[in-house]
């Protein structure tokens, strides 16, 4: 392990760099520099270790700083990174990567003389074996649990071939294979820091570590050895540096944006979106040209949820038991007006099923979901035995304070056709150790693609599932079947009615409620090129230029 006397000198490393920082950009009246990036991350960041990369927080900065096998382009398909290609074995059990030979890791004092080493086949092995390895308790370890060869998962044919072998085909193990939590690291890294690994990262991405204060701010340099090039030849990425800043207040990001001090504020506080936005959702005449308004659709579905299993909390008469009165929830919600006042328009309601707009093959909504129609809500509590509602007891909504108005318009809906609700807004750690106990009856969640496949959004019903990700415990023989069909069906137009047809049974038997089909929205700086959303919402800077 290094020694710790090092972190004797990450205070004045951390503030000469920031003094670095500050004197590039001096002469500029803005205090701003076209070779350094600057985002605010409220949240906070916890760790920089990939396989604890479960927050977006996290997420956005491992992406800067590893590179993973296979990635998603800005259509959602899978593309080559650190792969230059792949085969699939006609079983499809095993998938062989073939490597680049050009891809080093970051300069690091873990490695002879500091300087970086050449990336090779088992240093996959190594990074994708300490996801499942006990000891280390990633939160990753379901994406390979159950689904890999438990006595040869992960082999090195030699340094540029890497092997992943199956238990049975699972057609989306290449999107699983895309997510930060498979970033590749070196060995040396792990064994060097010790615990402290998770504040000293050492990758083959775009950037690499420079300084981290914790509360205050983190500090990456471009990667000098970045293997990417653009269509000209030139290295990516074009920016020098990345600062990551910690105000844990949006007044407080929206007022640094506002002053020139961010290059972009993701999402828009509920305390100044109408301030900003119109009611459908476009900027205000007094922000035109002043601020650049980017919305792209986000693979996330907002819904409320619903305990199905007689065996949790709540007896099997209660009334969330009955399948119409979840059909009567869900039609006596105007998402439309929703939609129009608590979100300025930002996204779209969620008439159809529970996998979002932007799912590749999901564009043309073959899922009939639920509209607007309080006479129906009221014929279905009737039918269920409660006519207007009568012999209905309260109803209990959890939520996160930050949803309180939601859940307020939510409990004034359901009161107009008979379901009284009361609301409780709740911490978000007790909502979700309360959802994964079963001792959430009715609550609202959110479900976001950890990879652009309509199986991340069904797994959450597949009734072999826990909680997580199956929230609800809903169960479903039929669907249950399907679901292991399709996950090895090869064909994708098979596989795509199989999906339909789960996604259609969830929406008949209602343990969700979708609420809207989110939207990525971002604030940005007039002179920042290059930065697009995409549909996974990830931070991507490699090829983003300032004026």
């Amino acid at each position: 392990m290094l020694h710790k006397s090092r972190d004797f000198f990450s205070g004045w490393v951390f503030f000469l760099l920031m003094t670095l920082l500050i004197c590039i950009s001096c002469n500029r009246s803005s205090g701003d520099d076209p070779r350094v990036f600057r985002y605010n991350q409220p949240e906070g960041i916890g760790t920089l270790d990939p396989a604890f990369a479960k927050s977006q927080p996290v997420m956005w900065a491992v992406h800067q700083l590893y590179s993973t096998l296979v990635e998603i382009d800005t259509g959602l398909h899978i593309v080559p990174s650190l792969a230059k290609n792949w085969d699939v074995s006609a079983d499809k059990l095993s998938y062989t990567f073939h490597l680049r030979d050009d891809v080093w890791f970051q300069d690091s004092p873990v490695f002879p003389e500091g300087k970086g080493r050449k990336l090779i086949a088992s240093d996959v092995v190594y990074s994708f074996g300490r996801i499942i390895d006990r000891s280390v308790a990633s939160p990753g370890a379901w994406i390979f649990n159950g689904r890999v060869d438990t006595l040869n998962p992960f082999i090195a044919l030699d340094d540029s071939t890497f092997r992943i072998n199956l238990l049975k085909p699972f057609h989306p193990i290449l999107g699983i294979l895309c997510m930060q939590y498979c970033s590749i690291i070196p060995h040396e890294a792990v064994e060097g820091y010790g615990l402290d690994f998770r504040r000293h990262p050492v990758g083959t991405g775009p950037f690499a570590f420079s300084a981290w204060e914790e509360g205050q701010a983190l500090i990456l340099i471009k990667n000098q050895r970045y293997f990417e090039r653009d269509s000209t030849g030139a290295r990516l990425p074009y920016l020098e540096a990345i600062k990551v800043t910690f105000l844990d207040s949006k007044s407080s990001e929206f007022l640094a944006f506002q002053h020139g001090r961010l290059d972009f504020v993701n999402d828009i506080d509920a305390n100044f979106k109408d301030e900003i936005l119109t009611r459908k959702g476009e900027l205000k005449k007094d922000w035109q040209g002043r601020i650049v308004l980017q919305k792209h659709p986000y693979l996330n579905t907002e819904y409320l949820g619903i305990q199905v299993d007689s065996s949790g909390m709540g007896s099997a008469l209660d009334p969330l038991k009955k399948r119409q009165v979840r059909q009567a929830i869900n039609h006596a919600i105007d998402r439309r007006k929703m939609m129009l006042y608590l979100r300025n328009s930002i996204g779209t309601p969620a008439e159809f099923g529970f996998i979002p707009e932007g799912m590749p093959g999901f564009g043309d909504h073959p899922v009939r979901g639920y509209e607007f129609d309080p006479t129906k809500a009221r014929n279905l509590l009737a039918a269920a035995g409660f006519p207007g509602g009568r012999g209905l007891p309260i109803i209990h909504l959890l939520t996160i304070p930050i949803y309180a108005e939601l859940g307020a318009f939510v409990a004034r809906q359901l009161e107009e056709v008979g379901i009284p609700v009361q609301v409780e807004a709740v911490q978000r750690g007790t909502l979700l150790e309360m959802i994964s106990k079963g001792q959430a009856p009715f609550f609202r969640a959110s479900w976001i693609a950890d990879y652009p496949d309509a199986e991340n959004y069904l797994s959450v019903f597949y009734g072999l599932n826990p909680a997580p990700p199956n929230y609800t415990h809903y169960k479903d023989l039929v669907f249950d079947s399907l679901y292991r069909a399709a996950v090895q069906e090869p064909v994708d137009s098979v596989r795509h009615q199989m999906y339909v047809r789960m996604d259609q049974r969830v929406m008949d038997n209602s343990p969700v409620i979708p609420l809207w089909y989110d939207m990525a929205i971002h604030l940005v700086k007039p002179g920042v090129e290059h930065f697009q959303p995409n549909a996974i919402n990830l931070l991507e800077l490699r090829k983003v230029k300032k004026q």
